[in-house]
């Protein structure tokens, strides 16, 4: 067994838009997202940090590092889920953002869970 069987992080990602506490005439557009972190690996780990990247359309980037999420640290035998939602602000209608989890096995090993680059855009109203 390999130590990615060990350590083994899958992280999914749902977003909305937040329509009613946006105001796009202010360049202000708040999105929601809700990540799903399943331990896919044999090893009980803990997230310990944070690390987001968010980049709206002008390119400008804004970078996020903290402990834990919504301020937890939650510890995920294997099979276990852990979801939360957190939300961000843009000054642009579409944007993206990605990351990585540090997290820490019961073996005492440091490890990162990637957080693929997502989407957030404003949803095109059809009229």
């Amino acid at each position: 067994m390999n130590d990615h069987d060990l350590h083994r992080i899958e992280v999914g990602v749902e977003t909305a838009y937040i329509d009613d506490q946006s105001d796009p005439d202010a360049d202000r557009y708040v999105f929601a997202y809700t990540i799903t972190i399943s331990n896919a690996g044999s090893l009980p780990a803990k997230l310990m940090n944070r690390h987001w990247l968010i980049t709206d359309a002008n390119g400008k980037i804004q970078e996020v590092r903290g402990e834990g999420v919504v301020g937890e640290q939650p510890y995920l035998r294997p099979g276990e889920v852990f979801r939360y939602t957190s939300g961000t602000v843009l000054e642009t209608p579409v944007g993206t953002m990605e990351g990585e989890y540090e997290m820490v096995g019961d073996d005492g090993e440091s490890f990162m869970a990637p957080i693929n680059r997502f989407s957030l855009a404003v949803p095109r109203v059809l009229h």
